[in-house]
């Protein structure tokens, strides 16, 4: 399993705010299925005013560059991609070839160094 985090602004209209959240209460089966055959496996989205946070987990091997691009593959998908993206703009510091802008991962709860010590009894 693979955990990426990623963000992304909505457009400053309430209205397409509004709409995006409803769109994504009826998310076309098409495009849950699409995600699914790329490998996503979790997917979260957070939002804070304009600002969206993803949460995404994927199968190992998975590669957001080329997985995500495949999906756009599938007609459906690649019209609910455009619907999206008319109410979505990148967000400062997203790289020229980034849409979502990639997060670091900076803190772990389950990292080995954050786990509790076993007690020896």
């Amino acid at each position: 399993m693979q955990a990426y985090g990623m963000a992304l602004d909505l457009r400053d209209d309430p209205r397409l705010i509004a709409r995006y959240k409803k769109e994504h209460q009826n998310v076309w089966p098409e495009v849950l299925a699409r995600l699914r055959e790329v490998g996503v496996t979790e997917m979260k989205i957070f939002l804070l005013g304009r600002r969206m946070f993803m949460y995404c987990e994927t199968r190992d091997g998975f590669d957001p560059t080329k997985d995500f691009a495949r999906a756009n593959d599938d007609p459906t998908y690649r019209k609910w991609d455009e619907l999206m993206r008319s109410m979505q703009e990148r967000v400062l510091g997203a790289k020229p070839s980034e849409w979502w802008a990639m997060m670091q991962l900076v803190f772990d709860l389950n990292w080995p160094q954050h786990r509790p010590h076993a007690v020896v009894l």
